[in-house]
């Protein structure tokens, strides 16, 4: 029997742990970290670009937003997280309404908040009348989700192209439009991602 040498082989396997090691620090650069010039940084690469996105403007009976002071802003990075985490779960965040159909979800904003205004009377707040109050604005009732939460009312309506989503209680009536998710899951937030 002969006796083999393996030096050169184990000899071998140090550069491939080595580029193993290497290969698995990849996607750690943070932010403000230098980059090649020209080219992008992770964060610019992830961030979609909007080019037919509508201007917002203000929609009637809506007063302008005051501009911020300088003496307001934060002193913290500006930058996206360092864990990723929102970058890996922004197929959670809705879509924002811009232009008109901002206007038209504030609209119906309005009109869902007066709907269920009656309500918040009863306490607890009861599900099947919050329904019926959604689907007596023309809301389809295949389109009409609602849940008890405790305290009060969930509700999510599918009025395509917008959402509305909110909730009402004895205390208060929170509601906000917006425009499905990124995913193409309408209005039902997706369960699942990367």
């Amino acid at each position: 029997m002969s006796m083999r040498k393996r030096t050169g082989v184990r000899l071998g396997v140090l550069p491939v742990a080595a580029l193993a090691l290497l290969a698995a620090g990849c996607g750690t650069q943070r932010p403000g970290a230098d980059s090649a010039a020209g080219t992008p940084s992770r964060a610019a690469a992830v961030q979609p670009s909007r080019p037919g996105t509508p201007a917002d403007f203000p929609c009637p009976g809506e007063t302008p937003a005051p501009s911020p002071s300088p003496s307001a802003q934060t002193s913290g990075p500006a930058g996206p997280p360092l864990d990723h985490y929102a970058e890996n779960h922004g197929f959670r965040n809705p879509l924002p309404l811009h232009g008109q159909r901002r206007c038209d979800g504030l609209a119906a904003v309005k009109r869902v908040k007066h709907a269920l205004d009656p309500l918040r009377a009863q306490n607890p707040v009861d599900p099947d009348r919050t329904r019926r109050a959604l689907t007596a604005l023309g809301y389809p009732a295949a389109g009409v989700e609602v849940s008890t939460l405790d305290p009060g009312v969930g509700f999510l309506v599918n009025a395509s192209p917008l959402c509305i989503e909110g909730k009402v209680n004895a205390h208060f009536i929170e509601a906000n439009a917006f425009g499905g998710y990124p995913d193409g899951t309408g209005c039902k937030p997706p369960s699942g991602g990367h």
